[in-house]
């Protein structure tokens, strides 16, 4: 009998729970995070409704640690689907943390899947709408792109940003975002496929986190002017990932696809000056 296919989601937090309950069925889960406690409980709760999942204790900003989560889901099976959504937030890190976490981690994550990639499989990667407040020259956002991975950190427009976590954290994002438009072509060459998806205020423990610090109530009052009047939840980032790894989106790839209720679009058209 073939084994199943594989899934793996990096981050076991509700984005990633919710992500690995939408695509998983059917599947070997891999589910990877960096701390115990959460993996082991996102893990419990997946087998109890009949998923067939593992976990792997996984630092993303360590490269050493993605390559041997790629290479032990590559020999599980065929890798059909990756979704990265381990991530940090400036309410609870370091601005030094987000880039290594962040920018760094999905710099690592990208490098690790391309070498087990096959024809088919689909790579999502979770970058941020503040990834499109971003305003970078050309050549900064090529170096994002482009730069090699263990010289991230060591880019101008990084180091830049000093202790400043806010600016760090757009920074971060909008690499992701650039950074998966330069690896669509080798993807592409692969038979696979490479997305971001860039989400605005999720009702996850990581936004509650946000929403209590001194830029929450801007960040809730904008969802309101803007006329989402609500976040968003889980289950339905969970569902733009679902697309973008199955039959559906078979020609979409090295691009963004905003889940924010139009606070993005709010922002560049209707936004007082």
């Amino acid at each position: 009998m073939r084994e199943p296919d594989v899934v793996v989601v990096t981050g076991a937090g509700g984005m990633g729970l919710a992500i690995a309950r939408r695509i998983g069925s059917g599947r070997t889960v891999i589910l990877a995070d960096a701390s115990a406690e959460a993996l082991d409980r996102a893990v419990t709760a997946l087998r109890a409704e009949g998923h067939a999942a593992r976990g792997q204790l996984t630092d993303v900003s360590d490269a050493r640690a993605v390559v041997e989560l790629a290479e032990g889901a590559g020999e599980k099976g065929r890798v059909t689907a990756v979704v990265h959504t381990a991530g940090v937030s400036p309410a609870t890190s370091t601005a030094q943390r987000i880039m290594r976490i962040d920018l760094a981690g999905t710099a690592h994550v990208i490098d690790a899947f391309t070498t087990v990639a096959t024809r088919g499989t689909s790579l999502v990667c979770v970058a941020s709408m503040a990834g499109h407040y971003a305003t970078l020259t050309r050549a900064e956002e090529n170096a994002l792109a482009t730069a090699p991975t263990e010289d991230l950190l060591t880019l101008d427009v990084v180091t830049s940003v000093g202790d400043d976590p806010i600016a760090a954290y757009i920074i971060a994002k909008r690499a992701n975002q650039v950074r998966v438009e330069a690896a669509a072509l080798a993807w592409n060459r692969l038979g696979a496929r490479i997305n971001t998806i860039s989400p605005g205020v999720i009702s996850t423990p990581m936004a509650t986190s946000e929403a209590e610090v001194s830029s929450g109530d801007h960040m809730m009052a904008m969802l309101d002017v803007c006329g989402a009047g609500r976040t968003g939840t889980p289950g339905e980032v969970a569902e733009v990932a679902a697309f973008l790894t199955g039959p559906g989106s078979l020609y979409i790839t090295g691009t963004d696809l905003l889940i924010d209720g139009g606070q993005a679009a709010w922002l560049r058209r209707h936004r007082p000056r």
